[in-house]
């Protein structure tokens, strides 16, 4: 039965996926700390996986930069100082700003409606308190902003830096209050999007950003007993 159950996860296509969220949740909030291995046959036994697809999360959180490995060597946790966190929250806001000016400019009307539309139904999400399914709104609510700048480059250097600041993003959603914030924050990008006001959506993203960037890493500080995270 487990093997079936293995081969089951495997086909999926999702279980790379799961354990890179999985993992990296774990560095991010202190479960594992920095310079501890990352074992393959305990991953493989812990997500009931052959290696192969845990190689591929080890790598992908390579890329990310929460673990690092040698040839021949298993896989260490690295530590992300607030420094280098900070800078790419800041590069991060940068780009968040200019997605959300293009898209205030460029957005087709239908893109404005969906955006609008799909922000207000967030705020369901908000009042159950459901964490998860509001960080898959929040990041399918960016990617509106990405795709409506309608600018190729800029959507592959802000989807990439997206991708190494996940784990970090994901933990505000922790904090208390941080949904409702959230809300209010989109809310007002949203508005000045729909307003076509390109000045008002790149300064209310980068404050986004900016807020993001201080409530995630006080999450990991917190949850790290002060250390650089």
């Amino acid at each position: 039965m487990s093997q079936i159950r293995r081969r089951e996860i495997t086909r999926t296509g999702t279980t790379v996926e799961q354990m890179v969220r999985a993992i990296a949740d774990m560095i991010v909030t202190g479960a594992v700390l920095p310079g501890e291995k990352l074992d393959e046959v305990s991953l493989a036994a812990r997500f009931e996986v052959s290696r192969t697809p845990v190689r591929e999360a080890l790598r992908e959180l390579g890329v990310m930069g929460l673990v690092a490995r040698e040839p021949n060597r298993s896989a260490v946790v690295t530590n992300v100082t607030e420094a280098y966190l900070h800078s790419m929250f800041e590069a991060m806001a940068e780009l968040e700003a200019i997605c959300a000016r293009l898209s205030a400019e460029r957005m087709t009307v239908d893109e404005r409606r969906a955006l609008e539309l799909d922000h207000r139904a967030s705020i369901k999400l908000v009042h159950t308190g459901a964490e998860e399914d509001y960080s898959a709104h929040n990041t399918e609510f960016h990617t509106r902003l990405y795709r409506g700048a309608h600018n190729e480059h800029v959507f592959e250097l802000v989807t990439q830096t997206r991708a190494r600041l996940a784990p970090f993003r994901r933990a505000q959603f922790r904090l208390p209050g941080r949904l409702a914030r959230s809300y209010e924050e989109h809310d007002a990008i949203v508005t000045a999007i729909m307003r076509a006001d390109g000045a008002a959506a790149g300064q209310t993203a980068y404050s986004h950003v900016a807020i993001v960037s201080d409530a995630s890493t006080v999450f990991a500080v917190a949850k790290t007993g002060n250390r650089h995270v």
